[in-house]
């Protein structure tokens, strides 16, 4: 298995060699060290943890600097292995974009943009409530939650509530370009998350 651990930057345009235009993501994926291999017969799993990117050593817990191993990365993550996957990579040692190329088929992880309490309309797509025939406020309001012949409200009822700030997994997606000079891997489509957010990639 194939994984690194970026940062989305922004969309912007690819012209591929045919002329066809592809709208691209671009994820900047600095190197990433292995900080552990986890294993079945000790662990209860199989897993492989990375550390990404670097932060001040006052900001790092003492329990997350042993798991860091003395250094001082912003971020530790943990990628599951199947039982078929064969451990490529031992303690020590660093991934970069070079292990990915064009036209692989990843999965990609990331938490979608935070849009705090919205109503209906925005979170589910209601159309709202006409505004003839007496109404005057009810352009934008939910209608009715009981549901006729219920006196409570049935659970997984649509309403208004919190929005976004959700992982989002999209699987099937295609390297389009690997720039390895840059740290750059350019990914076909559009990747949940504002700029900054933390990346998962993956590929088998």
């Amino acid at each position: 298995m194939k994984f690194i651990l970026g940062t989305k930057e922004n969309m912007a345009e690819f012209f591929a060699e045919n002329g066809t235009v592809i709208p691209v993501t671009i994820v900047s994926a600095p190197s990433v060290t292995v900080t552990r291999i986890f294993e079945k017969t000790k662990d209860g799993y199989d897993s492989v943890q990375v550390g990404f990117g670097t932060q001040k050593k006052e900001r790092v817990t003492k329990g997350a600097s042993g798991a860091m191993k003395g250094a001082f990365y912003k971020v530790l993550k943990e990628f599951r292995l199947k039982p078929s996957d064969k451990v490529e990579v031992k303690e020590g040692d660093v991934i970069d974009v070079g292990v990915f190329a064009p036209g692989d088929t990843i999965e990609v992880s990331s938490i979608s943009k935070g849009k705090g309490f919205q109503g209906v309309v925005k979170r589910h797509g209601f159309s709202g409530g006409p505004r003839t025939h007496g109404q005057k406020h009810s352009e934008r309001e939910p209608g009715s939650i009981g549901g006729g012949l219920r006196t409570h409200v049935p659970k997984g009822m649509r309403m208004a509530g919190r929005m976004g700030s959700d992982r989002i997994t999209q699987k099937n997606l295609k390297v389009v370009f690997v720039d390895k000079e840059n740290n750059l891997i350019l990914v076909k489509g559009a990747i949940a998350g504002r700029r900054g957010t933390l990346v998962e990639i993956k590929s088998r």
